[in-house]
């Protein structure tokens, strides 16, 4: 069984704490490590050893930076089947689900190899008589990622790829459930030539998180999570000075007009609902079906694909979607479907009997579909994170729109339409931060940006793309003006361009 420690000033150490968390192998239900849970005093030692490292990687100038990244790519590139497996057995997605994940986050590694160009300021000669204006990009010094369980991979790549590569150094809080990957990645970076002490590794739970937030020396701190747990993390961030980027949680709806292609809708809503087990905060939980006879076209298309899902162990390359990520989220999901049962909606497919053969101690669940959910309904309210469906009909396109825009949440969403005009019109109206026409996860490449609104993000600034950059830096701005422009005598008013 593996003993998971903590990754400081360049190499491997042991939790000293005395307190470990169980890491799970969701496709048995076994345990296959134990991760150290840190203390204050081990969150701070690994910023000390981020501060007195990042002066001198500062210096380093950004193409040499960035060459570390490209060789963290290659090194990345080549190992990509042992890191996914790794990924796969302690999350719970399948393997090829997995190694989508580590794409998704090297790609933006990828696009953190532009910094020499991402870190240009910008100059004005002759702003005034003799005088010139430069702006610069400025790392921020310690800065922090405090990551999800549902992408191990991902999240942490897209937070400290632009963070690095602008000249920080990084600590890593990664999910206690799934900390193998991050772990790999630190001793990747290390191979790649990154200097030690510029990327850091501390597990734990929520000791370790406040130990983050209230470090004085760590200036920023990116986090994905549930959405009270950003708002925690966004106010007590920013009490202590901090800059943050927190993204929370979301019900993402799929709007289908009565003009869709109901066979590529079908299809998109499958993979968008059920893919990686529903644990997703980009998943489609919700499809809003415009006009009855859309809506009973859609749930009988969809009832029996939904009943054919294949569930498998995360190994398996043919499955669906694997088990869920713990015992205790199973249960949790299940319940909202109970609840959902109880307040009225139709249960179309049933999944919560599901069981595989030969791995009973899994956290197995198939897919379920409801339909005539209401938008009072606690299964519509909230946030399920798992393989759960709701259909929502709407009587008008309007009514549609309206009923996303009412939602606390405002991460993502989608129209399945062949009519340009409402496509158009809804891209414009909708108030979420992400969207798709006529696609179901609209999840930005990695040179735009990544956010969501209202109750899904806390913050102003997004995850990668030019807001990566400038969340890391800060920008300082030169007015210089040299002897032979310098007239005599002293200036009382505040200088002009009259």
């Amino acid at each position: 069984m593996r003993a998971y420690g903590h990754f400081i000033g360049g190499e491997a150490v042991a939790g000293t704490s005395g307190r470990t968390a169980p890491v799970w192998q969701p496709m048995t239900g076994e345990q296959v490590a134990t991760v150290a849970l840190a203390t204050t005093a081990e969150v701070r030692a690994a910023v000390e050893n981020a501060k007195a490292a990042q002066p001198e990687w500062a210096a380093v100038n950004p193409q040499r930076r960035a060459r570390v990244l490209m060789k963290f790519l290659e090194i990345c590139n080549a190992r990509a089947d042992e890191i996914a497996d790794r990924l796969a057995r302690e999350h719970g997605k399948t393997v090829l689900d997995a190694r989508g994940d580590l794409q998704r986050g090297l790609e933006v590694i990828e696009f953190a190899t532009a910094a020499p160009h991402m870190l240009k300021g910008e100059y004005t000669t002759d702003a005034g008589p003799g005088i010139d204006l430069y702006s610069m990009r400025q790392p921020l010094g310690v800065v922090a990622g405090i990551s999800p369980f549902n992408f191990p991979a991902m999240i942490p790549l897209w937070m400290c790829g632009p963070a690095i590569a602008a000249g920080n150094a990084f600590i890593m809080k990664p999910s206690e459930r799934d900390p193998g990957v991050p772990l790999m990645f630190a001793e990747i970076w290390m191979e790649a030539g990154l200097p030690a002490g510029i990327f850091n590794v501390v597990n734990g739970d929520k000791e370790a998180v406040d130990a983050v937030l209230d470090d004085p020396d760590i200036k920023a701190v990116s986090f994905v999570g549930s959405t009270p747990i950003a708002h925690y993390v966004y106010s007590r961030a920013t009490a202590a000075g901090k800059r943050a980027q927190c993204f929370g949680g979301a019900k993402n709806h799929m709007v289908v007009m009565p003009d869709a292609d109901m066979d590529k809708t079908v299809d998109a809503l499958i993979g968008a609902g059920y893919g990686s087990a529903g644990e997703r905060c980009m998943a489609i939980s919700v499809a809003v079906p415009v006009g009855k006879g859309t809506a009973d076209r859609l749930v009988a298309a969809l009832a029996p694909r939904v009943e054919s899902l294949k569930i498998g162990p995360s190994t398996d390359g043919s499955a669906d979607f694997g088990p869920l990520v713990t015992k205790a989220h199973l249960e949790k999901v299940k319940g909202y479907v109970d609840q959902g049962v109880k307040e009225g909606a139709t249960l179309v497919v049933d999944g919560r009997g599901f069981s595989m053969q030969g791995y009973e101690g899994g956290w197995y669940m198939g897919g379920c579909l409801f339909d005539h959910v209401t938008t009072d309904m606690t299964i519509y309210k909230e946030e399920i994170f798992g393989p759960v469906l709701s259909v929502v009909r709407a009587d008008t396109y309007e009514d549609a729109l309206a009923m996303i825009n009412a939602h606390e949440y405002g991460n993502g969403t989608a129209i399945f339409t062949q009519d340009g005009d409402a496509a158009r019109d809804f891209a414009a109206r909708v108030e979420v931060g992400m969207v798709g026409v006529n696609v179901p996860i609209p999840v930005p490449l990695s040179y735009f940006t990544f956010g969501g609104w209202k109750r899904s993000s806390f913050g102003d600034l997004n995850q990668h793309g030019m807001d990566g950059f400038r969340f890391w830096t800060k920008t300082k701005t030169v007015t210089s003006r040299w002897p032979s422009g310098i007239r005599a005598g002293a200036d009382f008013i505040i200088p002009t361009m009259k």
